[in-house]
């Protein structure tokens, strides 16, 4: 089965490997750069879901791997009945996604193709095949973390991801596709409802509250103070 990679807009991944022609070299100095813009904390672990994974939850653990954890083979994300995975991953807020971290492997069950939806919770494979993605990538066969740009102008109020791995580089041969690490990086806006607690509280009548003991007004005052609708 052939494939067609006019959708490639000529992004080349970075490579995160470390091969320095056997000098010796201090990874310390790797883990800063690499962790910078990091969206590791924002993913909400609890609500990420995957269609086609051979193991209940591996996709949510491959994601939990920490950067130092990437080269570690386990856990591994692997399809089911086929070589299609499916893979919703929710943020606890709003980013704007800067580039793709994935490590598969250089093998045929290395995904081929890379299908990402922006804000989309309600896709099954069947809308992932018809509807026209947010981008598309192709990914390399590599033993090494590889970081993919992203055109940023698309993912500017990231809420969700949707990421479609259509195929494999096996050409149709493994119905396997591998996956061991998974990462994002970008920029993270924490959605603060604050303002609105304020305004709802400012806005509310004193004597619904209770008086606090050891003091002669109830809570609604100390927001509205002495100016406000029911100030003392």
């Amino acid at each position: 089965m052939s494939h067609s990679h006019d959708h490639y807009d000529g992004a080349e991944p970075i490579d995160h490997s470390h091969d320095h022609d056997g000098h010796d070299h201090n990874h310390d100095d790797d883990i800063t750069p690499a962790l910078q813009n990091l969206l590791y904390e924002q993913i909400d672990f609890s609500a990420v879901t995957c269609l086609n994974e051979a193991t209940p939850r591996s996709a949510a653990k491959i994601l939990q791997k920490t950067w130092a954890q990437r080269l570690e083979p386990d856990p591994e994300l692997a399809s089911d009945a086929d070589e299609q995975l499916l893979l919703h991953v929710p943020f606890a807020g709003q980013v704007r996604l800067h580039s793709i971290l994935i490590r598969t492997s250089a093998s045929d069950s290395a995904p081929m193709n890379l299908k990402i939806f922006i804000n989309r919770d309600d896709l099954d494979f069947s809308t992932a095949n018809d509807l026209a993605p947010t981008q598309v990538l192709s990914i390399a066969q590599s033993n090494t973390v590889q970081e993919y740009p992203v055109k940023r102008a698309l993912f500017n109020s990231t809420r969700s991801l949707t990421l479609f791995f259509e195929d494999n580089w096996s050409q149709g041969e493994e119905d396997v596709t591998r996956v061991s690490y998974l990462g994002f990086k970008g920029e993270f806006m924490k959605l603060n409802k604050e303002p609105v607690a304020f305004l709802y509280e400012a806005a509310a009548n004193p004597r619904d509250h209770a008086s606090i003991i050891g003091t002669k007004s109830g809570v609604g005052s100390h927001i509205g103070g002495a100016g406000g609708r029911g100030g003392f």
